[in-house]
């Protein structure tokens, strides 16, 4: 009787694993669409297909589209077309005004046919009370829309180790979890929709400013004869450590694969940076909420942008304060 039991439990657990796997791996191959592939979304649509997942594709700029379609992409004309072959869609955008009209507009993903059931995950960085106001005007046409903005730069977004700040209801979160996981490492519900965006608009506002602080102290220990990476290494293991100088500092040579070691391309650039600290000031301004630095902060990057550098990496401030001498050398 024992060895009966014995052979029925080890016929039985082979079942449920091989049930198990057979389930994720249909999971794997649903087609997802993703509309937005800048600097960010390239690398997180292209984490998504090495995960198995069919991706319909859709951006302005040819030449992302064109590297994703090589490697096995289906690339369509529009939003709404995105919508028509996708069930989950992610948008990786500039503005605000660019997601307004990708969702709702004339070839927009809620024109499309049966839209009813699709969740919409959008990892753009906008205004809150855009989100909220778009998430309220899909949901009547049966679009679930969170929103998931996200922290970690290009490079997170390359490696997959984004973290993203979800607003939106609790069941479409965990729907959407799974996917989230193949572009980031942490997902963090921040509670109803455009509570993502709140905490990334305060993130980079607080990025911003630290970014400069950083530039302005490297700046003046360089110009007084300091060596940078000494500078640098000092920081790193004092009460100034911070992001913007153990990760990602913005002096040339001091750090291997950053934008500053080359010509600050290639990274978040500076008009994106000042669009994300507008949004912070706008907020500031509806809640009286004193901002006084980050207003400072914005007029800095306006400043560089009107120069011709706002295309180049945030941390190009630091090139920016001493007239470019550290590109010189």
């Amino acid at each position: 009787k024992e060895e009966k039991m014995l052979r029925f439990a080890v016929q039985r657990v082979p079942k449920a694993n091989l049930l198990g796997r057979r389930f994720y791996g249909d999971a794997a191959k649903e087609n997802v669409g993703f509309i937005g592939l800048g600097n960010m979304g390239f690398h997180m649509a292209s984490n998504l297909m090495k995960a198995g997942h069919k991706l319909y594709i859709h951006d302005v700029t040819p030449e992302p589209v064109q590297k994703l379609v090589q490697n096995g992409a289906i690339a369509v004309n529009s939003p709404k077309e995105v919508a028509e072959n996708a069930k989950k869609i992610i948008t990786m955008l500039p503005s605000s005004p660019h997601v307004q009209q990708v969702y709702l507009g004339e070839n927009g993903i809620s024109k499309a046919r049966g839209v009813e059931g699709t969740l919409a995950i959008d990892a753009s960085t906008i205004d809150p009370s855009v989100a909220r106001e778009v998430a309220q005007q899909l949901l009547g046409q049966g679009i679930t829309m969170i929103d998931a903005p996200v922290s970690g730069g290009v490079m997170g977004a390359a490696n997959g180790t984004l973290t993203f700040m979800v607003g939106g209801p609790d069941a479409a979160v965990e729907q959407a979890r799974a996917l989230l996981t193949l572009m980031g490492q942490k997902v963090v519900h921040c509670g109803p929709n455009g509570n993502g965006q709140v905490v990334k608009v305060c993130n980079n506002l607080a990025l911003a400013i630290e970014m400069i602080g950083i530039s302005e102290a490297m700046n003046l220990g360089v110009s007084l004869g300091m060596d940078p990476k000494l500078m640098a290494s000092i920081f790193n293991t004092s009460t100034s450590r911070c992001w913007s100088s153990d990760t990602y500092n913005p002096v040339p040579g001091v750090m291997e694969n950053v934008p500053a070691s080359r010509n600050y391309d290639g990274g978040f650039g500076v008009d994106l940076m000042a669009k994300d600290l507008s949004l912070a000031v706008a907020a500031a301004h509806k809640v009286r909420a004193p901002i006084t630095l980050g207003s400072s902060a914005l007029q800095i990057y306006n400043l560089i942008s009107q120069h011709g550098k706002g295309k180049k990496d945030f941390g190009y401030v630091y090139s920016f304060l001493n007239n470019d001498a550290a590109l010189k050398k």
